[in-house]
Protein backbone atom coordinates (compact mmCIF):
# COMPACT_ATOMS: atom_id res chain seq x y z
CA UNK A 1 0.00 0.00 0.00
CA UNK A 2 2.64 2.51 0.27
CA UNK A 3 1.71 6.04 0.30
CA UNK A 4 -1.80 5.07 1.98
CA UNK A 5 -0.49 3.11 5.33
CA UNK A 6 -1.62 5.38 8.03
CA UNK A 7 -0.17 5.66 11.50
CA UNK A 8 -2.08 6.88 14.78
CA UNK A 9 -0.12 9.85 16.07
CA UNK A 10 -0.98 12.29 18.67
CA UNK A 11 -5.04 11.67 17.94
CA UNK A 12 -3.92 12.46 13.70
CA UNK A 13 -4.28 9.88 11.39
CA UNK A 14 -1.14 10.81 9.40
CA UNK A 15 0.63 8.69 6.82
CA UNK A 16 3.53 6.60 7.42
CA UNK A 17 5.58 8.01 4.50
CA UNK A 18 5.14 11.71 5.25
CA UNK A 19 6.11 10.72 9.38
CA UNK A 20 9.76 9.30 8.03
CA UNK A 21 9.95 12.39 5.89
CA UNK A 22 9.30 14.42 9.08
CA UNK A 23 11.73 12.32 11.02
CA UNK A 24 14.41 12.77 8.56
CA UNK A 25 14.89 16.28 8.36
CA UNK A 26 14.33 16.53 11.74
CA UNK A 27 17.37 14.12 12.25
CA UNK A 28 19.05 16.36 9.13
CA UNK A 29 18.46 19.54 10.95
CA UNK A 30 19.80 18.65 14.43
CA UNK A 31 22.66 16.21 13.03
CA UNK A 32 24.01 19.51 10.98
CA UNK A 33 23.19 22.02 13.99
CA UNK A 34 25.48 19.92 16.47
CA UNK A 35 28.22 19.66 13.41
CA UNK A 36 28.07 23.97 13.16
CA UNK A 37 28.02 24.02 16.99
CA UNK A 38 31.03 21.40 16.90
CA UNK A 39 32.94 23.76 14.68
CA UNK A 40 32.49 26.24 16.24
CA UNK A 41 33.87 25.48 19.48
CA UNK A 42 36.79 23.90 17.43
CA UNK A 43 37.64 26.88 15.48
CA UNK A 44 37.29 29.33 19.36
CA UNK A 45 39.26 26.96 21.13
CA UNK A 46 42.19 26.99 18.66
CA UNK A 47 42.00 31.10 18.71
CA UNK A 48 41.99 31.10 22.08
CA UNK A 49 44.88 28.36 22.29
CA UNK A 50 46.79 30.49 19.23
CA UNK A 51 46.42 33.31 21.97
CA UNK A 52 48.15 31.74 24.88
CA UNK A 53 50.99 30.33 23.04
CA UNK A 54 54.04 32.47 22.66
CA UNK A 55 55.56 32.55 19.39
CA UNK A 56 59.43 31.97 19.19
CA UNK A 57 61.28 35.54 19.01
CA UNK A 58 64.27 36.80 19.80
CA UNK A 59 64.57 38.27 23.15
CA UNK A 60 66.40 40.93 24.40
CA UNK A 61 68.21 38.18 26.37
CA UNK A 62 69.50 34.47 26.62
CA UNK A 63 66.77 32.10 26.32
CA UNK A 64 65.13 31.31 29.51
CA UNK A 65 66.16 28.21 29.64
CA UNK A 66 70.01 28.20 30.29
CA UNK A 67 72.14 24.93 28.83
CA UNK A 68 74.36 23.19 31.01
CA UNK A 69 77.97 24.59 30.12
CA UNK A 70 78.79 21.31 28.92
CA UNK A 71 76.08 20.97 26.12
CA UNK A 72 76.53 24.48 24.70
CA UNK A 73 78.92 23.63 22.10
CA UNK A 74 77.03 20.52 21.42
CA UNK A 75 73.61 23.20 20.86
CA UNK A 76 75.89 25.36 18.74
CA UNK A 77 77.06 22.94 16.16
CA UNK A 78 73.74 21.43 15.93
CA UNK A 79 72.24 25.13 15.17
CA UNK A 80 75.26 25.51 12.25
CA UNK A 81 74.36 22.27 10.62
CA UNK A 82 71.22 23.65 10.35
CA UNK A 83 72.34 26.57 8.59
CA UNK A 84 74.25 24.90 6.65
CA UNK A 85 71.63 23.26 4.40
CA UNK A 86 68.97 25.84 5.48
CA UNK A 87 70.83 29.04 5.71
CA UNK A 88 67.54 31.31 6.43
CA UNK A 89 66.18 29.18 9.25
CA UNK A 90 64.90 31.63 11.61
CA UNK A 91 64.70 29.60 14.37
CA UNK A 92 68.12 27.94 13.82
CA UNK A 93 69.44 31.89 13.35
CA UNK A 94 67.59 32.40 17.27
CA UNK A 95 68.85 29.55 18.56
CA UNK A 96 72.20 30.48 17.50
CA UNK A 97 72.35 33.90 18.41
CA UNK A 98 70.92 32.96 22.24
CA UNK A 99 73.53 30.12 22.17
CA UNK A 100 76.41 32.28 21.47
CA UNK A 101 74.88 35.22 23.76
CA UNK A 102 74.87 32.18 26.54
CA UNK A 103 78.78 31.99 25.94
CA UNK A 104 79.70 35.54 26.24
CA UNK A 105 80.55 35.42 22.71
CA UNK A 106 79.03 38.66 21.58
CA UNK A 107 81.52 38.88 18.52
CA UNK A 108 80.36 35.60 16.98
CA UNK A 109 76.71 36.04 17.83
CA UNK A 110 76.54 39.62 15.63
CA UNK A 111 76.84 37.70 11.79
CA UNK A 112 73.48 35.64 12.89
CA UNK A 113 71.75 38.36 14.36
CA UNK A 114 72.64 40.69 11.21
CA UNK A 115 70.76 38.11 9.53
CA UNK A 116 68.25 38.03 11.46
CA UNK A 117 67.54 41.58 10.79
CA UNK A 118 68.16 41.42 7.04
CA UNK A 119 65.55 39.13 7.03
CA UNK A 120 62.90 40.89 9.44
CA UNK A 121 63.39 44.65 9.25
CA UNK A 122 60.20 45.17 10.74
CA UNK A 123 60.71 43.46 13.63
CA UNK A 124 62.16 46.17 16.36
CA UNK A 125 63.28 43.09 18.73
CA UNK A 126 66.37 41.73 16.55
CA UNK A 127 67.39 45.83 15.89
CA UNK A 128 67.42 46.24 19.42
CA UNK A 129 69.39 42.89 20.73
CA UNK A 130 71.60 43.72 17.34
CA UNK A 131 72.61 47.35 18.85
CA UNK A 132 72.84 45.66 22.47
CA UNK A 133 75.38 43.28 21.18
CA UNK A 134 77.31 45.91 19.16
CA UNK A 135 77.26 48.21 22.22
CA UNK A 136 78.47 44.99 24.55
CA UNK A 137 81.27 44.05 22.13
CA UNK A 138 82.63 48.21 21.59
CA UNK A 139 82.90 47.58 25.83
CA UNK A 140 84.91 45.03 25.72
CA UNK A 141 87.28 47.05 23.23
Amino acid sequence: MGNLELSFTHGFYMPKRRIERIAAVISIVSFGGSMIFGAVQAVSSGLNQAAVIPQPTAAAKPSPVSLPKSKIPAQEREYEIVLKSEPNNQIALEGLVNVRLQMQDHQAAMQPLEKLVKLNPSKQEYKTLLAQVKQEISKGK
